[in-house]
């Protein structure tokens, strides 16, 4: 036998160290109702404790419970009417009524069976995307510590590397995977010419709710880290880094050149063929077919030729005929005889 505040101190004691969604949502004094009359079946002497000690076995040491409480942002509401449906009828019922322990046993056992199948229904968490930032939204309710936990990322991001040509547009853009607030800001700041994550390196460069950092003409001296901070009142959300590295027109252009003359050349500084070309056209055969096209190209060839010439030459020889002819209409007569105008 035990008094009420003796029960209190029981109950307190023993869910001190091993909590659960049973002692976040179930009242300490619907507990005692609960187990007022646990009577244990050698003694057949009422004993609280061990009912005490039975509902830490079935509810607060039992993983599938807390897993099935791991619920999404405001869901914990449900789980606490889940809890209530399955344990205020039992304790209004066992009031100040003796029970053997093994009605106890099987009563509870049926109440948490059913409290994992129906929260286990609620919506999960919508989830956290790595590798960083506090993510609010991807919280999940935690049974043992009876709050929201965190998605429980570092606040810093890994450096993301960027390379820009000098006098060329730069572009940074400070997003995330995961929702951000409505009443955001973002502040801009930069680390001229090294790579680091150090804060206090740093000066502001822009605030304000612009999430892109934008840079016109990029010179050698934005070489440098950018870090985006995304504030939430006074709360720091999350911080980004951009490694900026600036290449100088003059390098780029004689990097380029180099690369291309090293592309044309082949072992031994022989220059590559044409671009389409079969890099080494004599280790190729032709085949059959293309030897019977090329002997009939070259044989039709020939004879046009022949046809050109022999057609070119009938002119010539009518053309000296007819210049003799003009010759003699030329001449006149004398003495009897054909002189020729010389």
């Amino acid at each position: 036998m035990c008094t009420s505040v003796l029960c209190l101190v029981c109950v307190s004691l023993l869910f001190r160290t091993s909590l659960s969604c049973y002692q976040c949502f179930v009242d300490m004094q619907d507990s005692l109702r609960l187990c007022w009359g646990h009577i244990l079946t050698k003694t057949n002497v009422r004993n609280v404790d061990a009912c005490f000690r039975k509902l830490d076995r079935i509810f607060n040491n039992n993983g599938r419970v807390i897993e099935a409480g791991r619920v999404g942002k405001g869901y914990d509401k449900q789980l606490k009417e889940l809890l209530d449906a399955e344990i205020l009828p039992m304790a209004k019922e066992f009031d100040k009524k003796l029970n053997d322990e093994t009605v106890y046993e099987k009563r509870l056992q049926t109440a948490a069976d059913n409290f994992i199948a129906a929260a286990s229904k609620l919506p999960r968490v919508s989830g956290c995307f790595p590798p960083c930032g506090f993510q609010s939204a991807g919280a999940v309710y935690n049974c043992i510590t009876c709050q929201y936990d965190s998605c429980e990322f570092p606040l810093d991001c890994p450096v993301k590397e960027i390379k820009a040509m000098e006098n060329s547009r730069s572009q940074m853009w400070c997003e995330v995977p995961f929702h951000l607030p409505d009443d955001m800001e973002v502040i801009w700041r930069f680390a001229e010419e090294v790579e680091t994550q150090q804060v206090d390196q740093f000066k502001e460069v822009t605030a304000g709710v612009d999430r892109l950092y934008s840079i016109p003409s990029t010179s050698l001296h934005h070489q440098g880290t950018y870090q985006c901070e995304i504030y939430s009142g006074q709360r720091s959300i999350v911080r980004l880094y951009y490694y900026l590295t600036v290449t100088p027109q003059v390098v780029a252009g004689h990097t380029e050149l180099q690369e291309i003359f090293d592309l044309s050349l082949l072992p031994g500084g022989r220059l590559l063929p044409a671009s389409g070309g079969p890099p080494y056209p004599h280790l190729l055969l032709p085949s059959p077919l293309l030897l019977t096209a090329c002997l009939t190209a070259l044989l039709l060839l020939l004879f046009l030729s022949l046809g050109a010439f022999y057609w070119s030459s009938k002119p010539e020889k009518t053309s000296q005929a007819e210049q003799e002819d003009g010759d003699v209409d030329l001449g006149f007569l004398k003495g009897g005889k054909i002189h020729v105008v010389q």
